[in-house]
Formats: structure tokens, sequence, C-alpha cells
């Protein structure tokens, strides 16, 4: 992403708010992303009427939020509720910001999908992208786990690594979901959900709100708490085989790379220099595909490079510091960004990374997004 090398270290993200995870039957969208809202207003130490970017990611309507919020923004996006659009969100944020399209923007997703009991299994009117009613994601993610098993030797104890380090991650978060301790054993016993995937290699469903809020990096030197610098970003979509059955072609390995080599070129960093690794999970294989895509190891090794917790804090890579979608709680990528806020502003207590200065944000999906944020 030659064209915004430019912007390198122009937008920094200056407030972060979360609600509670969990189930939240009482509570709408509107009423969750405003809690997170107040809490990253007052994160920043910002009076509410300087906002004037709102973007809004699974939230009905976003006239509505603002109405809710008393907020009258001169740019305004909403988003589809797919876990894809966090990255999308940020990056189209930042761009606004340093276009002079808005001053401060704040980033609002909100989700009530457990209460709601939605179960994300797919499309409930299958049409002709999807042939005899293969519409689930955890489907399409056990096959291209199983077609990693063929090609690589890769096995699931290897898997139950990624699930055992999250968890190990969420029993030092006390707003995690899951705190329960696991083990490889655990995960291998745990009941199959489709075959090679199991129980813990799903993320979970969950209620829960999350804002941040970005401006550019000359006027977050004000503000209260360290700004955290968006210093890299690329993207790359893979279309041609973005139906549910095509999933497994390739891994998106083409576009992880691709986004990984742009956003850390801009970065003027390596892998070597990341501290924390946050990566969409929606499924546990998506952990190792990240990590082969972005050159943390080998093509086809990511299965060897998790053993010995490696994952784990302490480790050669901690990734998901929170405990990810998989223990900690389902916001689509959300709050793994705000996640690697507060590892660059050590904020996390007993999670935190040591002398963290580099954290990545990763989403392998048909739309890859590679996020790398700096400390000020």
């Amino acid at each position: 992403m030659q064209g915004f090398s430019g912007l390198r270290d122009k937008v920094s993200v200056v407030g972060v708010g979360t609600t509670a995870y969990g189930n939240f039957p009482d509570m709408d969208e509107y009423g969750l992303a405003a809690e997170a809202f107040r809490n990253a207003v007052a994160d920043c130490g910002l009076d509410k009427g300087a906002v004037d970017g709102l973007l809004t990611c699974r939230i009905p309507s976003y006239y509505r939020m603002g109405e809710v919020l008393g907020l009258d923004p001169r740019w305004t996006i909403t988003l589809p509720g797919h876990g894809r659009m966090s990255g999308i969100g940020l990056i189209e944020a930042t761009i606004a910001l340093t276009s002079g399209q808005a001053k401060y923007v704040a980033l609002l997703y909100a989700n009530i999908g457990r209460s709601r009991r939605v179960f994300y299994g797919g499309g409930e009117m299958p049409g002709h992208w999807d042939p005899w009613g293969f519409t689930s994601p955890g489907g399409a993610h056990a096959m291209m786990f199983r077609r990693h098993m063929e090609l690589y030797g890769t096995t699931t104890r290897q898997l139950a690594e990624v699930s055992v380090a999250f968890r190990s991650h969420a029993q030092l978060n006390p707003g995690a979901v899951m705190k329960e301790a696991m083990t490889i054993d655990d995960h291998e016993s745990s009941r199959p959900i489709v075959a090679p995937l199991r129980l813990f290699d799903y993320c979970l469903i969950n209620d829960g709100a999350v804002c941040l809020i970005l401006t550019t990096s000359e006027r977050a030197a004000d503000l209260a708490k360290p700004p955290v610098r968006i210093s890299g970003f690329s993207g790359r979509e893979a279309y041609r085989n973005s139906s549910i059955e095509n999933f497994h072609i390739d891994f998106w390995h083409d576009q992880v790379s691709a986004s990984g080599d742009e956003a850390f070129a801009m970065a003027g960093v390596e892998p070597a220099d990341v501290d924390a690794l946050m990566c969409y999970d929606n499924f546990s294989p998506t952990v190792l595909f990240s990590l082969e895509g972005l050159g943390f190891c080998p093509r086809g090794e990511g299965g060897r490079f998790v053993e010995g917790g490696a994952l784990k804090l302490g480790g050669r890579l901690p990734t998901n510091t929170d405990g990810g979608h998989l223990s900690n709680s389902y916001m689509q990528g959300w709050a793994l960004n705000v996640e690697a806020v507060r590892q660059l502003r050590g904020e996390c207590g007993d999670r935190q990374v040591e002398d963290c200065e580099v954290v990545t944000y990763v989403q392998a999906t048909p739309c890859t997004r590679t996020i790398v944020y700096t400390r000020a």
C-alpha cells in the first residue's frame, strides 16, 4: 500500500471503551453502544461534543445511534455486521481524519447475539452461492483445517495450543467470559462440532459493545492518555474464492502475506519487531493461517510454531492477550484492537506484555486487513 505510506503515524487511537460481556436481555444495541461510548470519551478526557465523525457496525440505525448519543457528525459511515469490518472500519476512519473529513471519530460496535440467540450458522435462505445448504462458517473452517492437516501434517493437538493459550490469557482478564482452566487434553476430549473442529475451536457468542476514538496524532497530544499510533495498514480481498464452500482453497495465504508485507513496510518494522499479535480468531485454525501468512513461520509450519506455549505470555509471540474470541468475547475484531491499545499503554495488569512497543492486528478473511500499532 505504497500510496498510504505518507499516513504513517498520522492518526492515533486516543480513547477506548468497552462494556461487560455476557447475556443482557434487557439491553439493546443502542444502550450497550452508548455505555461503551461514554467509557471511551471518559478514557481520553474528550468533550463528546468534539466528536464529529461516527462509524457504526452491527448497530441497526446510524442516525438513531447519533440521536441517542446527542451527536450531529460531519462524517458518518455504517458497516454490516461482519467480523471483517473492524479492520476495514479503522482504516476508513484513518483516511477520513487525514483527509480532513472529521477531527475526532468514534467507532462503535455492539452485539446482542447471546441474549437474542443468534447462532451465526449461515444464511437462513441458502441460494445458488450455498450448494447443498452449506452455509456454516464453522464447516468451512473445518474444511480448511482438514486440508492443512493433509497437506502439512498438522494435528489437532497442535491446534489445541491456540485455544489453551487464549484461555490462559482470559484467566488473567477480569472482563473475560471464559475463565475455567483448559488443557490440551480438555480440548481433545471436548465434543466435535464439525470434525476435525471441536467445541473449544469455536468463538463465543455474547452481548457487549466496543468504542474506539481516533484523531490526528497532532491533536492526540492534548488528551488524557498516551496516544497509540496507527503506523501501518494494508488490505487484500479474496473474492474469487469467497463463497463458504471455497474458503479452503488457499487459506487466504497470498492476501495475508501481501497485506502484512505492506503494513510492516509502511510502519518501518518487521515481524521480528512485533511484541504481541491480535489475531482474528472466529475459529482457532485462522490463527495458524495468519501466523504463516504474516511470516512468523514458514508456510505449513503454523502447527509446529505454536507448540510449547509459543502464543502464551512469555512465549515467542504473545497472541490475543485478552483471551480473544475463543475465551474473552466475540466482538468481531473490535475488542482485539482495544487490547492492542491497552497493551501499548501498559494497562493490562497481569496479562501485560513486558516492554510492549509494537502490536499487530490481523484478520484472515475474504477481506484481509493488517494494522500495525506502535507506542508513541
